[in-house]
């Protein structure tokens, strides 16, 4: 009797235990889910606001990186310029990935020749700089231009700076003053450089043409 009774004790207190752990793995894996499901991959407005102010690879590493294989996707499946900007700044600067520096170049370029903005600024802005790439200042006109004229204001101030240092055509002197005058900005040291840097383009022109690149952009 006493051995059925010890035996029942034992088996009581082993369900009790299994049941304990069983629910404890389910929590934790409850807990898990919950945090992959908490974490959404970017949308393309979201990832645009992120690169403009150039904190898209520190959010990469915010999310602990588990979002590493749905942006290389996009980047390279998808194609998405976007997120192939995002996947070759990750690459380039071995961010939650090893470094690729070119593989990460091309598809900064790859983002640059679909158009996107901050894709054109970037890849003009390293030809200017020589980063990953030897300078090369024909090719970094090449692409601020057209990054300043979808409206990217660092590029045009770039731009505009080269060509102060009297590199570039002066032909470009209108275009860039027209760009920098029509351009809207809520921070007052970019407000302040522009205004600078139009003071300095405006030594350079005649007045008709300066009254001209400030009439309203049609």
């Amino acid at each position: 009797m006493r051995l059925a009774v010890w035996i029942l004790t034992v088996c009581s207190y082993t369900s009790v235990f299994a049941g304990a752990f069983v629910t404890s793995t389910v929590q934790a894996e409850e807990v898990q889910i919950r945090q992959l499901e908490a974490i959404q991959l970017y949308t393309q407005d979201e990832l645009l606001a992120l690169i403009q102010t150039n904190s898209h690879l520190r959010r990469v590493q915010d999310d602990d990186c588990q979002l590493v294989r749905d942006i290389e996707a996009r980047a390279d499946i998808m194609k998405l310029p976007a997120y192939q900007f995002l996947w070759g700044d990750m690459l380039a600067y071995a961010v939650c990935v090893p470094r690729d520096i070119e593989r990460g170049w091309q598809l900064m370029q790859d983002a640059a020749a679909q158009g996107l903005p901050a894709g054109l600024e970037q890849v003009g802005r390293y030809y200017h700089i020589g980063r990953f790439v030897q300078p090369d200042e024909r090719k970094a006109i090449l692409y601020l231009r057209e990054a300043a004229a979808l409206g990217h204001v660092p590029a045009t101030i770039r731009l505009a700076d080269i060509l102060l240092a009297d590199a570039g055509s002066p032909r470009d002197y209108e275009q860039v003053y027209r760009w920098l005058h029509h351009s809207v900005t809520a921070d007052s040291s970019t407000h302040q450089k522009i205004a600078d840097l139009l003071r300095q383009l405006e030594q350079r022109m005649p007045e008709r043409v300066v009254l001209q690149a400030r009439e309203p952009v049609r």
